[in-house]
């Protein structure tokens, strides 16, 4: 199942519409898709990802592995772990106040690296915020000032080499709380997948620099159910340790979502009514007789 391909640079320019239509497709049937053409500095992607797997080396895996999860698949018999996550992680907040400088372990270039990443991985979610706006049919600022101020925060995780991943998942299957989800993952080990039709479609690692995209509940709900969000799980590995670095750009927490009303279809018509104004309508746009119908039948 191919997963989409949005080519954030034909976003402006002669490709603008076919593009912003297969973005549409992409937040309407799938509600996850990989980004290219992003902007962001190949180089900096690449010195993030060092840093994280070198900080995983020197002050996490041996304490995930001295960890009590780690210790039911290590005993004999080993024993069942699906209640739990077979993840390390913590979380790094950017936005609106930054607690970079509580990680003393994890150094201050680390530190000034994920700020000039986030700062990048913003442009693109901010980038993304206007063209959902604009293909729901609202002002192409109508995210971005919903989730005013917005919550800017990244999940650094590894899922470590695990003895038996029949016993354990790398993370739960769950659907993410927050907006706009951006992942920067692993080019060598899988592990990630969406549901989608009935079946668990991996997300498989790719090599050339795309940036994975996901929609989480807020999207959903804000676009009236036009918009998904997806569960997604992230599977154990036995033959390798998988990277994830997934930054979140979520609605402030005092930020109120609801159903955009333009988005809301009409109710309370009769019937027939409907119908007669159909008969002169069929042919035409049906978003355009629901809203129709939607004024001339307001509480």
């Amino acid at each position: 199942m191919g997963i989409p391909v949005i080519d954030l640079k034909s976003l402006d320019g002669d490709k603008s519409s076919k593009t912003m239509a297969q973005l549409h497709e992409a937040c309407a049937k799938w509600g996850f898709f990989w980004v290219e053409n992003h902007g962001i500095d190949v180089g900096l992607m690449e010195k993030v990802k060092d840093f994280v797997n070198s900080h995983y080396e020197k002050s996490l895996k041996k304490s995930f592995y001295e960890s009590e999860l780690a210790k039911r698949l290590s005993s004999s018999p080993r024993t069942d772990a699906s209640n739990g996550d077979w993840e390390t992680t913590f979380f790094i907040q950017h936005q609106p106040v930054s607690n970079i400088a509580e990680f003393a372990d994890i150094g201050a270039q680390f530190g000034e690296t994920m700020d000039k990443y986030a700062t990048q991985l913003i442009e693109v979610a901010e980038k993304l915020a206007e063209s959902l706006s604009l293909n729901l049919g609202l002002d192409k600022s109508y995210v971005k000032n919903a989730f005013s101020p917005p919550f800017v925060g990244t999940k650094v995780a590894k899922y470590p080499q695990c003895p038996d991943p029949d016993l354990v998942l790398g993370l739960r299957a769950h659907t993410d709380a927050g907006g706009i989800i951006l992942l920067l993952q692993d080019d060598t080990v899988p592990g990630l997948e969406f549901y989608k039709d009935g079946e668990w479609v991996p997300v498989t690692p790719e090599k050339d620099n795309k940036i994975f995209v996901n929609l989480g509940d807020q999207v959903e709900v804000f676009s009236n159910g036009l918009y998904k969000s997806i569960l997604h799980r992230v599977a154990a590995d036995k033959g390798g340790s998988r990277l994830s670095i997934a930054t979140f750009y979520n609605p402030g927490g005092d930020a109120v979502i609801s159903p955009e009303p333009k988005l809301l279809y009409p109710g309370g018509y009769r019937f027939q009514d409907y119908l007669d104004y159909y008969v002169t309508t069929k042919f035409s746009d049906k978003g355009a007789r629901f809203q129709t119908i939607k004024e001339m039948y307001k509480p």
